[in-house]
């Protein structure tokens, strides 16, 4: 890992601008061009349909299968998850409940406002009428994702919900991914994953219905396919890859930042991994300890090619400093394992989601806790926020005006309207104050 001692204001501008740099989104060559192939997947699929989807399952996941074949059986789902061991279905629906109720609990409710006359305004809340959750194969295996996405829309009253993944584990969908859409509340599952699942849901073929909204985390094809169909559906985000940041001093347990650093590092090679001290002894500890332990691990050669190449141990000169950059880069995950968490933590407004205190590995969030893992990256911490129910429903406006609200508020409507120069909708007006 790299080591970036902030010495000054002069260094403290120079880390920023390279922080800037590894969280701008894809402009190089290599993005631009994975850009264009995968336009000419998402457009093949909306013309070609199932023929597309089948070529690009072959092409890609090295896997045959004709569209009769894109959807799982009841039977086949059934036989999936008996092949799950009991005690790992029992996790999967104890972290389901959590799940279920952290998202029941910020739910926006319908209302209305009458007013003496008559007059009635309000708002009606209600689901989006399907929703298609992408759960990503390939390097791993995600129920946890399954969990995330379809409890939040389950929740939200969707009542279509469409899962796909790629056809990964042994050319098919690996057993506990399939176990988890069951109970979460799934209402078919896809085999075919990649861009052209993204555009299958997006437009529709002949065997996948087309959704109003896609959620769900992919590599940077899958991000790029969302991208380009956002429009025709709605998406969560074009997530970049993982995030973590870890902030430390004097009182943190080395070996335990490691871990947040590792934990993050292992799910690719591009994920960003930040360590912020307050001592080159401390960022030096950590250090030591990453050295020492990054062989044991299983998915070493991913997790070394990410701390190798983006990660980076950071040491400011002040708490307070260590607070303001964190702010800065606005990371997916922020783990404040100070001498006094909760009070750093209070400092704190830009992060997709704060683990507080050292007993708060990141993995506990991702996992069980309840609060959702899908959240902002590359920065957009700044502006928006981690996936919830109120993300599978939308607001429609309700209005009923009598006639004698009309009345009072007319001259006021049509002397906006003409200020606007918008004869038609003053006159929408005037044609019911003179005919009633």
């Amino acid at each position: 890992m790299e080591k970036f001692v902030i010495t000054d204001d002069t260094a403290l501008a120079e880390l920023k601008r390279r922080l800037l740099a590894r969280s701008a989104p894809g402009g190089s060559p290599a993005a631009a061009a994975r850009l264009e192939s995968v336009r000419t997947i998402v457009e093949a699929v909306r013309t070609e349909g199932d023929a597309a989807v089948a070529r690009f399952t072959e092409q890609f996941d090295g896997v045959r299968l004709a569209p009769e074949r894109f959807e799982l059986t009841r039977e086949e789902i059934e036989a999936a998850e008996s092949r799950v061991d009991p005690e790992t279905l029992a996790a999967l629906g104890r972290a389901m409940e959590n799940i279920r109720d952290f998202h029941c609990r910020n739910l926006r409710q319908s209302w209305e406002q009458e007013y003496s006359d008559g007059s009635v305004i309000g708002q009606r809340v209600g689901p989006v009428e399907s929703a298609g959750v992408y759960v990503p194969g390939g390097k791993a295996f995600y129920p946890s994702s399954v969990l995330m996405n379809i409890v939040p829309a389950r929740v939200a009253g969707v009542p279509e919900i469409i899962m796909v993944s790629p056809p990964s584990c042994d050319g098919d969908i690996h057993p506990g991914v399939v176990a988890a859409a069951r109970m979460a509340g799934a209402t078919r599952v896809f085999r075919v994953g990649g861009a052209q699942a993204v555009a299958a849901l997006a437009f529709g073929t002949e065997t996948i219905p087309a959704v109003c909204k896609i959620t769900g985390p992919g590599n940077a094809y899958v991000t790029a396919a969302k991208a380009l169909v956002r429009g025709a559906v709605e998406i969560d985000s074009e997530a970049g890859p993982s995030e973590v940041l870890v902030l430390a001093d004097a009182s943190t347990n080395p070996r335990y930042a490691a871990t947040e650093l590792f934990a993050q590092a292992e799910h690719d090679e591009e994920a960003m991994c930040l360590l912020v001290a307050d001592s080159e002894q401390t960022a030096a500890a950590v250090a030591a300890v990453v050295e020492a332990e990054l062989p044991a691990l299983r998915r070493a050669g991913i997790a070394s090619r990410a701390l190798d190449e983006l990660g980076m141990l950071i040491v400011a000169r002040s708490a307070a400093e260590a607070v303001d950059l964190a702010n800065f880069i606005a990371p997916e995950h922020l783990s404040v394992q100070t001498r006094d968490p909760e009070e750093t933590a209070r400092g704190i407004c830009n992060a997709g989601a704060v683990m507080v205190g050292p007993m708060t590995p990141v993995a506990v969030g991702d996992y069980i806790a309840g609060p959702n893992h899908v959240l902002p990256t590359m920065r957009r911490a700044r502006f928006s926020s981690p996936l919830t129910a109120e993300d599978f429903r939308k607001v429609t406006s309700y209005i009923r005006y009598s006639e004698t609200r009309l009345r009072a508020q007319g001259a006021d409507i049509v002397r906006l309207a003409e200020l606007e120069g918008l004869e038609a909708h003053a006159r929408s007006v005037k044609v019911r104050l003179e005919e009633s």
